[in-house]
């Protein structure tokens, strides 16, 4: 099948001039002539390769790429940014974007074919490479711009979600000694499961003392749970054991579920340095958004939002008329949230009341819909 080629332009000369030599070539071109369009028009045609120009009016091709590597179906599709502007600043500014290689205006059309050809080639060896390392498993890290936005609580019902959307085996891990709270909340005896690990020597921290601490659930998914009492296990001292208890999860687990709770520095890269895909629980409060924004820009140190994925959701707890709109959450954190999830406290108290997890109470409310509304979304690059 002819690869997929979308080229974004508002120039519709350029398009019909570039999507006429493609076609010659063998390539399938669709083409947008603004950026809203082209961020439309790739979630879903799902093209092997994006041309992208800076220059248009409204939305420019700066903050094209930076939607489409924060969108999940996006995040790795190859981005060719092909324009006038020229300058070394331009090109540094398009590379932060996103961009995966960077040419201007005009090009020998031979040129031009070159660089797809290397960004197609490449992008076919890099998913070789990742079905390769099929077997070692997708980790998900949960983590908050503050305390008290139900980050657990996400964790918990994101991994119960994408257990029951799929076949895939999921674990769900507290990764905070002494702060557990899923075996309260589900009448669960045996919390300590995450301590026993972290107690135990680096060499025997082994496949088999993994499961043995894993908790089967009747929801599809096990957990590693995290005593709620105070815990004298601190993860900051036990980082290779951290380490070696990650990588036994993704041996085991096809996708695994942490919650990372607030980040804490001390940790943080040693930790997430194992995830695959991170998602960052907010809320509609300028505080919080503003917390949100710091926390990607630490991310995307470690490559977040280049060539990892990251999420932002926002949990509303407010009236909506004293809260950010999700247009103004983007305009501050620089990435459009993939959804919210309303505020559902008569839900959330009977979960509570019955020691069951929040979607299982009522799973047709829209909070619950929003929460397999998420696992189908990241479900599309879990089984990439």
């Amino acid at each position: 099948m002819a690869e997929k080629i979308l080229i974004i332009d508002d120039d519709s000369e350029t398009l019909r001039l570039i999507g006429m030599m493609l076609q010659r070539q063998g390539y399938q071109t669709i083409t947008a002539n603004n950026g809203d369009e082209g961020v439309a028009l790739a979630k879903h045609e799902l093209p092997d390769l994006i041309i992208l120009d800076i220059m248009m009016p409204e939305v420019n091709g700066y903050t094209v790429a930076k939607h489409l590597r924060a969108e999940p179906v996006t995040s790795e599709t190859p981005i060719l940014m092909f324009t006038a502007k020229s300058q070394v600043d331009d090109k540094v500014a398009g590379f932060e974007a996103g961009a995966d290689d960077y040419l201007t205006k005009p090009v020998h059309p031979v040129e031009l074919v070159a660089h797809i050809k290397a960004l197609l080639t490449r992008r076919v060896s890099y998913q070789s490479n990742k079905v390769m390392h099929k077997n070692q498993g997708f980790t998900i890290g949960v983590l908050g711009a503050k305390g008290g936005l139900g980050i657990s609580s996400t964790a918990l019902n994101l991994g119960i979600a994408l257990s029951e959307k799929s076949d895939l085996g999921v674990i769900c891990v507290e990764l905070s000694p002494g702060n557990g709270i899923w075996g309260l909340e589900l009448g669960l005896a045996d919390t300590k499961g995450l301590e026993n690990i972290l107690l135990s020597k680096p060499g025997d921290i082994t496949i088999e003392l993994i499961e043995k601490n894993l908790v089967n659930t009747l929801f599809g998914v096990r957990l590693l749970l995290s005593s709620s009492l105070f815990s004298r296990v601190q993860i900051t001292e036990n980082l290779k054991k951290v380490g070696l208890l990650l990588d036994g999860l993704s041996k085991i687990s096809k996708v695994t579920i942490l919650d990372l709770g607030v980040p804490k520095e001390e940790y943080l890269s040693e930790v997430i340095d194992k995830c695959d895909h991170i998602v960052v629980v907010t809320e509609s409060y300028p505080i919080a958004v503003e917390r949100t924004k710091n926390i990607l820009a630490e991310l995307s140190n470690y490559g977040f939002g280049k060539h990892k994925l990251v999420s932002v959701i926002s949990v509303n707890r407010v009236r909506a008329d004293i809260q950010l709109t999700q247009p103004q959450i983007q305009e501050k954190i620089g990435i459009l949230p993939l959804l919210g999830v309303p505020s559902a406290p008569e839900q959330a108290f009977q979960a509570a009341v019955h020691f069951q997890p929040f979607i299982k109470i009522q799973p047709e409310s829209l909070a619950s819909q929003q929460f397999y509304r998420l696992a189908d979304l990241l479900l599309v690059n879990i089984k990439k």
